[in-house]
C-alpha cells in the first residue's frame, strides 16, 4: 500500500511525468483541429497542407503517449527516468518546426536531468527566438517587406544560436545556488538581448548576474524558490510564453514586417483565402490579416498595459493612505471610490471616450479610471492587516516617518496580492480595448487593432469567417494566457500554498 501511495506521488510531482500529459492532450486536441479543418466542404476537395499537419500532429501524439507510458513504468521501477529514456526526447525537438510549443518544451524538460531555472529560461528563450524566426519568415513569399528584413533576420538567428551556447552553458555550470563568476559576461549579453522583447533572455540574465557575483544569498534563494514555483505549473509557463512572444513580435515587427501591408487599401486582392503570400487571407480592403494582428499585438499589450499599471500605482497610493490612518481618511478616500465604484467600468468607459474622443491615450484613460476603485480596496485590506504587525511598530519605535513606514515596511510587503490582481485583470483591460474597437469607440478604425479585425471580420462570418476567427482567437490566447500566469503567481507567492 505505502508502495502505491510513494508511486502515485512520484508520479504526481515528477515534471517530466506531468510535461507528457499535458503535451499528449494537447496535441491530440490539436490533431482533432486539423483533421476537422482539412476537408474543404464548400469546394468538396482536402487541403493538403492542413492534412500534412494533422499527420505530424498524429504521430507527435502517439509518440509522446508512449513516452508517457515509459516514464510512468520507469518511475514505478526504478523511481527515476534513466538516461535511455531521456534520450527519446530528442525526436520531439523536431516538432518545433511545426509550431508544437508543447512537444518542443516537454522535450527540453526531458533530455536534461539538471534542471535549473536558469535552463528553462534559456531553453524557452530559444524556442521564443524560434517562433519568431518562423513567423518573420512567412514575409519571404511577399513581393516586398521592409529593408530591414534580411539584417534582422540575420540577427534573430545569432541571437537563437546564443541561446543554445547559454542552455549548454546552463546545464554544465550553473547550479541551483550558485554560478561561476565569468558567466557574469554572458549575463550583461543577455541584458542587452532585451530590445527584440525576449524577456525570458532578460531573465535568464538577471539570474545569471545575481548568482556570479553571489550578493545576498537569501534574496537569491526567495526569487529562486518562487520562479521554481511558477515554473512547475505548466500552463503558467505556457502562459508567460504566448505573452512573451506577442510581445517580442510586437518590439520586432518594425523590422520584419511592413506597416503599409496592414493600413493601405489593395482593391486587387479583396477577401483573399489564406496563401503564402496572405497566410491568414486579406480582408474586405485588401490588407493583409497577418500583417494587421501582428501590429495589432502592440496597441492591445500597450493599453492593457498602462490601463493597468495606471489604476494600480493610483488605487495602490489611495488604498495605502486609506489603510494606514483610518477614520476620516479611510472615510473620506473610500467613500468616494465607491461612488466611482457604483459606475459600471464600461459605461464609464464610453462616457468617457465619447466626451473626449476615439483615440489611444484616450481609451487607456478611461479604462484606467474605473479599475482604480478596485486597487485601492485590495491595497487598503493588506496594509490594514499589516498596521499592527511588529516590524512597524519598530519602525515607529526608531522614529521614522509615515511615509516611510508605508512606502518602505508597509507596501513591500502588500504588492503580492496587487501583482497578482493586475495580471489576472490585464486580460479583462486587453478584452475592454476589443470591445470598445468593435463598438467604434476604442482605436481610430483605418489603424490595425484586434478589435477593430474582430469587428471586420463579424460581417463575413458566413462566407469568410477566418476574418474573424483569427483576431477573435488572438484574442482568447492572449487572454487566457494572462490568466493562467495569475494563477501560477498566484500559487508561488502565497505562503499558504507550500
Amino acid at each position: 500500500m505505502k508502495n502505491n501511495l510513494h508511486v502515485k506521488l512520484l508520479l504526481k510531482i515528477t515534471q517530466e511525468y506531468v510535461n507528457a500529459h499535458f503535451t499528449f492532450v494537447f496535441s491530440f486536441l490539436f490533431s482533432l483541429l486539423f483533421l476537422a479543418y482539412s476537408y474543404n466542404f464548400s469546394s468538396q476537395s482536402w487541403r493538403p497542407i492542413v492534412c500534412a499537419f494533422f499527420i505530424i500532429y498524429a504521430i507527435t501524439t502517439a509518440y509522446v503517449g508512449f513516452l508517457t507510458v515509459r516514464i510512468k513504468h520507469n518511475l514505478a521501477k526504478l523511481g527515476n527516468i534513466p538516461k535511455s529514456t531521456r534520450l527519446l526526447g530528442y525526436p520531439l525537438f523536431l516538432t518545433v518546426a511545426t509550431g508544437n510549443i508543447f512537444s518542443a518544451s516537454f522535450a527540453f524538460m526531458l533530455v536534461s536531468k539538471k534542471k535549473t531555472v536558469e535552463y528553462t529560461f534559456a531553453a524557452y528563450a530559444f524556442i521564443t527566438q524560434l517562433f519568431i524566426i518562423g513567423i518573420s519568415a512567412l514575409n519571404l513569399f511577399k513581393s516586398y517587406v521592409t529593408d530591414t528584413f534580411l539584417l534582422a533576420m540575420g540577427l534573430f538567428l545569432c541571437l537563437a544560436l546564443f541561446y543554445i551556447v547559454m542552455l549548454i552553458l546552463c546545464t554544465k555550470f550553473v547550479t541551483p545556488k550558485s554560478a561561476p563568476k565569468w558567466m557574469l559576461l554572458p549575463g550583461i549579453l543577455l541584458l542587452f538581448a532585451t530590445f527584440t522583447g525576449n524577456l525570458f533572455a532578460t531573465l535568464l540574465g538577471y539570474c545569471l548576474i545575481q548568482k556570479a557575483r553571489k550578493t545576498n544569498p537569501s534574496s537569491i534563494e526567495k526569487w529562486q524558490n518562487i520562479w521554481e514555483k511558477i515554473l512547475r505549473n505548466t500552463m503558467a509557463v505556457f502562459g508567460l510564453f504566448f505573452i512573451v512572444l506577442m510581445f517580442s513580435l510586437s518590439v520586432t515587427s518594425s523590422w520584419t514586417f511592413d506597416y503599409d501591408l496592414a493600413t493601405e487599401n489593395n482593391y486587387g486582392a479583396l477577401l483573399q483565402t489564406p496563401s503564402l503570400e496572405y497566410p491568414l487571407g486579406t480582408d474586405n480592403y485588401g490588407r493583409d490579416l497577418f500583417s494587421r494582428i501582428i501590429f495589432g499585438a502592440q496597441i492591445s499589450l500597450i493599453v492593457g498595459f498602462f490601463s493597468t499599471i495606471i489604476p494600480a500605482l493610483i488605487g495602490g497610493v489611495l488604498g495605502a493612505f486609506s489603510g494606514f490612518y483610518g477614520k476620516a481618511t479611510d472615510n473620506i478616500i473610500m467613500r468616494s471610490l465607491d461612488i466611482l465604484y457604483a459606475i459600471p467600468g464600461i459605461l464609464l468607459a464610453i462616457a468617457i471616450i465619447a466626451a473626449f474622443g476615439a483615440n489611444t491615450v484616450n481609451l487607456i484613460i478611461a479604462l484606467s479610471v474605473g479599475a482604480i476603485p478596485t486597487y485601492a480596496r485590495t491595497m487598503r485590506a493588506n496594509v490594514m492587516q499589516l498596521a499592527n504587525f511588529e516590524f512597524v511598530e519598530s519602525a515607529r519605535a526608531l522614529g521614522a516617518s509615515d511615509a516611510a513606514i508605508i512606502f518602505k515596511h508597509i507596501v513591500p510587503n502588500s504588492l503580492a496580492p496587487m501583482i497578482v490582481k493586475a495580471t489576472l485583470t490585464i486580460g479583462g483591460a486587453v478584452i475592454s480595448t476589443s470591445s470598445l474597437s468593435f463598438l467604434g469607440l476604442g482605436i481610430e478604425p483605418h489603424i490595425p487593432e484586434w478589435g477593430n479585425i474582430l469587428k471586420v471580420g463579424s460581417t463575413y462570418l458566413e462566407t469568410h469567417s477566418y476574418v474573424a476567427i483569427f483576431p477573435g482567437l488572438c484574442i482568447m490566447l492572449l487572454v487566457l494566457s494572462f490568466n493562467f500566469l495569475g494563477d501560477g503567481l498566484r500559487d508561488a507567492l502565497d505562503p499558504k500554498t507550500n
